[in-house]
């Protein structure tokens, strides 16, 4: 079943982006992933657990592929209302490409398609006790992207079998809109117990 999954998401793009010399879909340079991202849109077969409270709404701040083929992502999520950094070590599985990291189960992931300056769609499975959860996101490099990339996350979302409907836009989310500046200082604010909240707006 996590062979057929993510060999679902892998055939998906492989015709769409031919004539676009920009898009990757295949044999991607983690290299380039590197660096800083914003999260712009989330998607799950289960649309609560990307909504506002809900398990994986996560917002990414910076992606390290590390010299062994694993993957630093360093992430930021409200838990009990405060801003909290959240730091994955995802190990390359003997499938190249498909990485795997334990959050609230078993995660299995891989890039859909990326143009390194521009964008990233990322495809996973949860397996989480009996439950078998899929899903996607769209990473950028700017905090936001064009409706035509939008359009495709959404295109892509449905050829995996999750409705448009289960698309939630993150570009307005009040932990998303703070600078790259608080949220690298959010853990440490944490760690001390400050009243404040840097994760809320005025």
């Amino acid at each position: 079943m996590k062979l057929l999954l993510l060999c679902l998401g892998l055939t998906l793009v492989c015709a769409h982006h031919e004539q676009n010399h920009g898009v990757v879909t295949s044999n991607f340079d983690m290299s380039k992933i590197s660096g800083e991202w914003y999260t712009i849109l989330l998607a799950s077969g289960m649309k609560e657990k990307a909504e506002e409270q809900g398990s994986f709404r996560m917002f990414v701040e910076y992606i390290e592929a590390l010299d062994n083929s694993s993957l630093l992502i360093t992430c930021h999520k409200k838990i009990n209302g405060e801003c909290a950094e959240l730091t994955f070590i995802c190990d390359e599985t003997e499938e190249e490409g498909v990485y795997s990291v334990s959050y609230l189960g078993y995660n299995e992931f891989h890039i859909l398609e990326a143009d390194y300056n521009d964008y990233v769609i990322l495809y996973y499975v949860n397996y989480h006790n009996e439950e078998i959860t899929q899903g996607m996101e769209l990473y950028a490099r700017n905090p936001d992207v064009s409706p035509q990339i939008k359009k495709r996350f959404e295109e892509l979302c449905e050829n995996t079998g999750i409705p448009k409907e289960n698309v939630v836009d993150v570009t307005n989310a009040e932990t998303h809109s703070v600078s790259l500046w608080e949220i690298r200082g959010c853990w440490l604010t944490v760690l001390c117990s400050a009243s404040a909240d840097p994760c809320s707006q005025d």
